[in-house]
């Protein structure tokens, strides 16, 4: 499991909110191992009602992936 808090190597954030609440987070050092967890949690978290899952590079803050997709 990832830290709670980002460290100087945890470059790649998910979050997960729902509703406006914070349901789950984390920080990873690898955009591959970011990519698998940002899959993983579409599988596991998909169908929760008002789910949003977004990846984003904290360097600068760009969009990596975000689900549902924005249209």
């Amino acid at each position: 499991m990832c830290p709670a808090t980002p460290t100087q190597a945890s470059r790649f954030h998910l979050s997960l909110p729902s509703h406006g609440q914070a349901v789950q987070h984390g920080w990873w050092g690898s955009e591959g191992v970011a990519r698998n967890k940002f899959s993983r949690w579409v599988g596991e978290y998909g169908t929760m009602p008002g789910g949003h899952i977004v990846l984003t590079y904290e360097e600068n803050g760009a969009v990596i992936q975000v689900w549902p997709a924005q249209e």
